[in-house]
This record gives C-alpha cells, structure tokens and sequence, in this order.
C-alpha cells in the first residue's frame, strides 16, 4: 500500500490469482480509479470485492491492431521499480528510455547474445525489471521463456524445462539456485548446463554452489552485483584471459567468490567515512560509490534522501567493499549489515559464507544484535540439511574457528526451520534483528 500511494498510480493490473492480495491493500490506497483484472473468464465470473473493475482482455479487444509509435523523449520514463525496503521505507527508482536501451545493449554486449540464444526468465519482472534479461533477448530476436508463476517447490519443473528447451542463459538469487542444486544432487540423470551462462546476484553465492553446480551440470555460475539504482548489473565476475592461464583452479575459484568487473559505462570508486578515495589493493574496504548512465541521480519524490548522492553524480550505494589490482570488486558486506562489536567489525556475509560450505548446512544468516559489553555481537540462524539434525552447535562453531578469529564467532547458534526472506529471495535482516533484538540483552 506504501508504494502504491507513494507512486500516485491510478490503474492497477490484476492477475486473477492475485485478487486477495489486492483486495487486502484496496481500503488503504483511495486514489485508484480502476483495477484491471488479467483472467480469461468472463469478467462477470470473477469474484472480487475490487470496484470498479475492467477486463484486460476486452481492452486489448477494443482497440485496433496497428499502432502508430510517438517520438518519445529518451529521457522520459520508461518504468519505475521500488527497492524492497531492507533497511527502511521502499524508494522510487525511475528508468528512462535511454537508461534501459543503453544498459540492454551493455547486458547484450557482454553476454554475446545472438539470435540462436535460448533465454530462461526465471527473475521476477517485478525485480528490477528481470535483470534486464528480457529487454536484451527481445533486441537481438532470441528465444525467451517465460517460467510462469512458481516457487521452491516447482525447482524440479524448472530444471526440467531448461533441459528440454537447451536454455543458454538464465539468472536467479542464491536461494533459488540452492534448491535446485538440492534437486539435481538427487537425480540419477545430471542435467548437462555446459553450454549455459547462469547470472547469480541478489546477494553473493557461497563458493559450495558455485563448485556444485560446476561438478554435477558442468554450468557456470556468473557472479553478479547490482541494485535497483543501478538497474541489476553493475559488475560480472569473467576471467581475464592472463589470470585464467596464470592462476590454478583454486586461485580462479577464490577469485570468483569476487562480485567482479565494472561493466563498460560505469565509474567506481571506494570511499572511506571522510569521502576520500581509498587504494586498488584488494584489502582497504570502504563504501562503494557508482556514476553512469543508467544509474539513478535521485529517488523519486523523496528530497530527505538528497544524502544518497554526492555532487559529482555518484550514487552511495550503502556497500561495503573493496577492488583489487585488477580492477576486480569484493564486496565485504551491506553497511548497515556490518557487525561492529567492541570497535572492530565482523563481516556477516564472510560468515555465512563460511557457514553454508559446511557439507551439513543448507542456508545460513548472520546478523549484529545488540550486545550489553561489546555493542554488537554476531547471532547465526542455521537451517540444516536433511540427515545432518543431530549437528551440535559446537561442530558450527569448529568449523567457524577454522577461518575466524575466537573473538569473531556467533555468541549464539540457533537452528531454525526458515530464514526470513524478501519477496525477491534476499535474507530479510531487518526482520530477523527486530525478531532477536532482545536475545543478549535479556540474557
């Protein structure tokens, strides 16, 4: 309902499986004129408590079947997306006509994309407009598949299709990925993913599934960074030819724990608290900065978030990391996802790592809860994997002290059923900090 009232939209397309959820936020946005419902029943059969109502199909129905494009200015908007509200309120985001084109031809570029490709959109649309995916197919005429609406639980139908239809290229978050590594790890007859490129980001793959994907399908995970703001694409992890024949296996396999190069258009750079750029050395760690063409230049209608933006155009992206000496970013953690606990800072997403490439954990979060002595201290919800129940806490810890300093490891392990996710499969932190916040303090 924020978002809706925040935007000033008007109309409302409905899918007709989605009708209780626009029922559930109806009272609250009175600014709508109409929903538009998505169904081919007859618009009479529809059962909603939504007024007034119109059929998408008899709109598309009514119109004539040639139409004439307008001259549009490329920088007038072209589609708005929300950020998922991790740390606060959604924001705005707008793309332009020329924010989208230029990154479609980037993303198109980069992959090679031809019309003999075989595109599997397994990205909800609705995050940040499917990674672009769909745009850069539909510019070079290739073969694009719609999953349809699914869950976790449809992995095994999906991994199903992207056999049958030889799919080349695909994208999803770790969480998706995961599962049907889950899948795949059960089936007598491995899927062969030689020929696909599988575009990972949302937040950073564990090196377990990037390794398990390799060894059971022969298909490479691409690790990617990116965000609303910078409309999904910002890095791609691919091995300069130098480093693929200097480096052994295990090097290249270190190096593709790194969110990658900065694709062609964009300007980076690391930034300490006092704004001043730090050195490519692969260690000194500050906030990530990003200015280009398609990335945003202000949030819409949200003047207090002026503070996101510095006066040369880079966008704060609220990241932590660093590059290295071949222009490679590592990113170290979300800024306010940093655990800072006694005045030095333990980095969450390294311990979840850590955490998930135990052969006997499925997923992991870490997170900083408030901490009566140290200010914060690290809280770690571990969900096992089938067959591994009887796991003590104190193993997890073991494998912890193997990479991590004693000072560094979870005051508490908790093994859980589920981890709180967004509804684009991210680890939800904000509710799981609000859910634990009390948990060292009341002891």
């Amino acid at each position: 309902a924020y978002i809706v009232n925040h935007s000033g939209i008007q109309y409302i397309i409905v899918d007709e499986d989605l009708i209780q959820t626009a029922e559930s936020i109806a009272p609250l946005c009175d600014k709508i004129k109409c929903y538009i419902i998505i169904t081919e029943k007859d618009l009479s059969a529809v059962e909603t408590k939504l007024e007034p109502i119109y059929s998408y199909e008899d709109i598309l129905s009514n119109v004539l079947a040639e139409y004439e494009w307008p001259n549009l200015d490329e920088n007038s908007a072209y589609a708005a997306c929300y950020t998922t509200g991790t740390t606060g309120k959604p924001k705005g985001v707008y793309y332009s006509h020329r924010d989208l084109y230029l990154q479609t031809m980037m993303f198109a570029t980069y992959f090679s994309f031809t019309v003999n490709d075989v595109i599997f959109q397994l990205v909800p649309m609705f995050h940040v407009l499917g990674w672009s995916m769909p745009h850069a197919a539909t510019y070079v005429g290739a073969k694009l598949i719609f999953s349809g609406k699914w869950n976790l639980n449809d992995v095994e139908e999906l991994t199903k299709i992207m056999v049958q239809e030889k799919v080349s290229l695909s994208g999803g978050v770790p969480a998706v990925f995961m599962a049907m590594l889950e899948v795949i790890k059960k089936m007598e007859q491995k899927p062969d993913f030689s020929k696909a490129r599988l575009i990972c980001g949302g937040s950073e793959p564990p090196i377990t599934l990037m390794r398990g994907f390799w060894d059971e399908t022969g298909g490479e995970i691409i690790h990617s960074y990116g965000s609303t703001e910078a409309m999904s694409n910002s890095t791609l992890n691919t091995f300069k030819p130098w480093l693929k024949k200097d480096l052994s296996e295990e090097e290249l396999w270190e190096l593709k724990k790194k969110q990658g190069i900065i694709v062609s258009g964009l300007d980076v750079k690391i930034v300490d608290e006092d704004g001043n750029e730090l050195p490519h050395d692969g260690k000194s760690s500050g906030e990530i900065l990003l200015r280009g063409p398609w990335i945003t230049r202000s949030y819409y209608n949200a003047p207090h978030t002026s503070s996101s933006f510095t006066a040369d155009g880079y966008l704060k992206s609220g990241d932590a990391g660093c590059l290295d000496s071949e222009g490679y970013l590592k990113i170290t953690d979300r800024i306010k996802d940093v655990i800072k606990s006694g005045g030095e800072w333990i980095s969450s997403i390294d311990m979840e790592n850590s955490l998930v490439s135990h052969p006997g954990v499925r997923e992991a979060a870490v997170i900083g809860i408030p901490h009566p002595k140290w200010d914060e201290r690290p809280l770690a919800l571990v969900v096992l994997r089938e067959g591994c129940e009887s796991m003590s806490k104190e193993e997890i810890h073991g494998h912890l002290a193997k990479t991590f300093a004693k000072w560094q490891l979870p005051e508490e392990i908790l093994f859980v059923e589920s981890i709180p996710r967004t509804s684009v499969g991210k680890l939800n932190k904000k509710v799981m900090r609000i859910e634990y916040q009390d948990l060292y303090t009341k002891s």
